[in-house]
């Protein structure tokens, strides 16, 4: 297997504990020893999904020790005011802030102790498919090592080696959209009595239209703030990274548009001078496998917007989906087959709602009409618990397949739009016509979620 990060982790542990020789190449040296290197990474959002997962690998109670429970969005307005709107009905539907850095020390520890094999400090430059043969270069030494292989396992992110070496011997349908905008990695740093400056179980966000601003808690009392702006500014009104080049104009910046949370980031001009501009892209895969020869997972087949918080939630589910299949047939490239056909479609839905979700977090949390849709759609999931479920509901508490929750929650955004059409608020709403819409079109959910 590429790389040892977090579905890396996740997948040999799964397969070590069902019998499998599994062995890992990661080309970083072991974070264990070196540290986790900040500045690149927004921090992740746990849903049931990805604890799902952890809890098939026994890794669930280790990682929710790591972890800070979030009970919605704590949109800070532009006057100052602030809302919490819950992501669920009450605390059993949350999701959790996690430390990329600490959730894959964990992860690692236990693929380790399940009796996978862990090699640092190889990269993969190159594969004879036909030899079945993975050489690994050691930039320590400036060796190569080759591999004898059965069959190889991408898990080596959005910039895939292997991935790269399938292109060169079959058509994968490969391609990439980039968003336009950027992101920058902040520290809200604990109080002075070390405790949280801010409330902690939430997820802040401060939306300003075509830019916003996030922070989510981390267990030490931090939170990593993440700046999202446009790649290019649009006149005076929207800035963007061209025209906020240093921690100096990110100061005034902040300053003017961010202020309560300018106030908290002593060290602002620091890190956005010195943490690295993180880019924004999907990437679509028509085929995700070789054969029996190579399989890709996660980022590796499927890198998406960070909006949704499902990137590694979804390559969790991979790793179940891939180990379920090998474990249903000896025939590796039919089980790889399978994987490909059960998981594409869903890492498809998932794509597209992580960019809707980005025009959601920025434009229309502070919005009156969608403020006005949220309530009534939590009113409707009140009166048909059988029927009506809040996409995001669908997406982070249950374990329906994404292209489900894409379908229905598109035929509920309608319904929502056409009821609330011209409304200020609920009163006076036709409440038998809502139920009778509700009925006529959403089926009824399944009974497993």
């Amino acid at each position: 297997m590429a790389g040892a990060g977090l579905a890396g982790a996740l997948l040999a542990t799964l397969l070590a504990q069902r019998g499998w020789q599994v062995d890992v190449y990661e080309k970083r040296g072991d974070l264990r020893e070196l540290g986790y290197e900040r500045g690149r990474s927004i921090n992740l959002a746990l849903a049931e999904r990805g604890r799902h997962a952890l809890r098939q690998a026994d890794a669930d109670d280790a990682v929710m020790e790591q972890t800070v429970m979030m009970r919605g969005r704590m949109v800070h307005f532009a006057d100052g005011h602030l809302d919490l709107q819950r992501y669920g009905r009450d605390d059993s539907e949350v999701i959790w802030s996690v430390h990329r850095g600490e959730l894959n020390e964990v992860l690692l520890n236990i693929a380790e102790r399940a009796g996978a094999r862990i090699h640092f400090h190889h990269r993969l430059d190159s594969v004879d498919f036909d030899a079945r043969i993975a050489r690994f270069g050691d930039d320590r030494n400036d060796t190569v090592r080759e591999i004898h292989f059965e069959s190889l396992v991408g898990a080596d992110g959005a910039g895939s080696s292997l991935r790269q070496a399938m292109a060169g011997v079959c058509e994968l349908g490969e391609r990439s959209e980039f968003l336009g905008h950027s992101y920058k990695e902040l520290e809200i740093p604990p109080g002075p009595d070390g405790g949280f400056q801010i409330e902690p179980n939430a997820l802040h966000i401060w939306p300003r239209g075509r830019y916003m601003c996030i922070a989510l808690p981390n267990d030490e009392g931090t939170f990593t703030v993440t700046l999202f702006l446009p790649n290019e500014s649009n006149g005076a009104t929207v800035p963007g990274f061209d025209t906020i080049t240093n921690g100096e104009q990110a100061r005034a910046f902040f300053d003017r548009d961010f202020p309560d949370a300018s106030r908290l980031i002593p060290n602002l001009e620091h890190d956005f001078d010195h943490n690295p501009t993180g880019v924004l892209g999907t990437l679509y895969l028509d085929r995700w496998h070789l054969d029996d020869r190579a399989v890709l997972i996660g980022d590796a087949a499927h890198a998406m917007v960070p909006f949704h918080g499902q990137g590694m939630n979804c390559a969790f589910e991979d790793c179940v989906s891939l180990a379920n299949h090998l474990l249903q047939t000896a025939d590796r490239g039919e089980a790889f087959a399978g994987f490909q056909t059960e998981r594409l479609p869903n890492a498809r839905a998932i794509q597209q709602m992580a960019l809707e979700n980005y025009l959601e977090m920025r434009d229309h949390v502070d919005n009156d009409d969608y403020l006005l849709q949220r309530e009534l759609g939590n009113r409707l999931a009140a009166r048909h618990p059988d029927r009506f479920l809040p996409r995001y509901s669908m997406v982070s508490f249950t374990h329906l397949p994404y292209a489900m929750a894409l379908e229905r929650g598109d035929i509920q955004h309608a319904l929502l739009v056409e009821l609330t059409r011209g409304r200020a608020s609920l009163d006076g709403l036709d409440w038998d016509v809502a139920d009778a819409l509700v009925e006529a079109r959403l089926p009824s959910l399944p009974e497993e979620l």
